[in-house]
């Protein structure tokens, strides 16, 4: 028997990493009858989080600290602040705020997650933020041709022929699965997967060892929102079966309860900006392949009305909130 949803308390964790992860934490961070944790990768090896990594030999503070902005009581001072990078200086220059705040608070604690929870003492911080592993791993992925490519940044920017689709995704350096991380995934009545970019924000959590089989025996509802466009050199022409299709590939078919998919249209100026940059939005084909599957899919309009197609904060956490208290079944 699965959990019902608590109208009081109902205990929600998401799974993810990056601007997606950020956005579904965002929304429901307000509300206070959630029980919130968020479990991140650790899988990013790029930009100010990548350098810190290698100089100091933390994990990487990025998607940690963009669940605790998003998480935090007072969201536009708090994320000011920690997404402050400094323009100058030899050995600062290029890095955030907040990623040398954690970087402190670790070197201080002597333990990075000691940091994370100081970090989010300070900010006061509705929820638990948790690294999905505390190894240091390395995310690598193998091309329908056989050639790997290791390092989450050289994914996510790619410099290798993206005509080739990826085949398998992996983990370097072990990845075995934060006892804390299997702790909210059983004590949750709803687990939300995405949305976020699939190989390099998503895939890097599943492959940790444990994850599924917790996934796989939890009694909670798993939701995952698929993603409004696609990712050049990820997810280059994916419609919604597909992403559901990768997913099970390390999941297995049965997983996913629910299926958050976006209907509202988009600006077509902005469709063409993101074409140029090898995006499409990604389209629901054959709702009936997914039905069979035991999929309940849930359509709205979760689009943000900014310059960017991304899904709104608001939108978002409404929809999850009506799972939450019932209404959607």
């Amino acid at each position: 028997m699965r959990k019902q949803a608590n109208e009081a308390k109902c205990n929600i964790t998401t799974i993810g990493g990056g601007t997606g992860t950020f956005n579904v934490l965002s929304g429901l961070g307000r509300n206070r009858q959630l029980n919130l944790a968020a479990i991140v990768s650790v899988a990013d090896s790029g930009g100010s989080t990548g350098e810190l990594r290698d100089e100091f030999g933390i994990l990487p503070p990025g998607d940690v600290r963009r669940a605790i902005v998003a998480l935090a009581d007072d969201t536009e001072v708090v994320r000011r602040l920690f997404e402050y990078r400094f323009k100058e200086g030899k050995r600062i220059a290029g890095h955030t705020v907040g990623n040398l705040l954690l970087t402190a608070l670790t070197d201080i604690m002597g333990d990075f997650e000691r940091g994370i929870e100081e970090l989010a003492d300070m900010f006061d911080v509705h929820g638990k933020v948790i690294p999905v592993t505390l190894d240091n791993v390395s995310l690598g992925v193998t091309l329908e041709n056989g050639e790997q490519i290791v390092g989450e940044t050289h994914i996510d920017v790619p410099r290798h022929d993206t005509t080739i689709p990826i085949r398998d995704a992996f983990l370097l350096g072990g990845g075995r699965l934060n006892p804390r991380a299997r702790e909210a995934i059983e004590n949750s009545d709803y687990v939300i997967i995405g949305p976020g970019d699939l190989y390099t924000s998503i895939i890097p959590n599943l492959l940790c060892e444990g994850m599924v089989e917790v996934l796989r025996n939890t009694s909670a509802r798993i939701i995952y929102v698929c993603n409004i466009m696609t990712k050049h050199g990820e997810t280059d022409g994916f419609g919604v079966e597909d992403f559901v299709r990768v997913l099970e590939h390390y999941l297995g078919e049965g997983a996913i309860d629910y299926l958050l998919v976006n209907n509202g249209e988009l600006r077509s100026s902005l469709v063409r900006k993101y074409e140029e940059e090898g995006k499409i939005p990604v389209r629901l084909h054959d709702r009936q392949s997914l039905v069979c599957k035991g999929i309940k899919i849930v359509e709205r309009d979760f689009t943000s009305a900014t310059d960017y197609i991304r899904h709104d904060p608001h939108k978002l956490s409404r929809t999850i909130e009506d799972f939450a208290s019932g209404w959607i079944r």
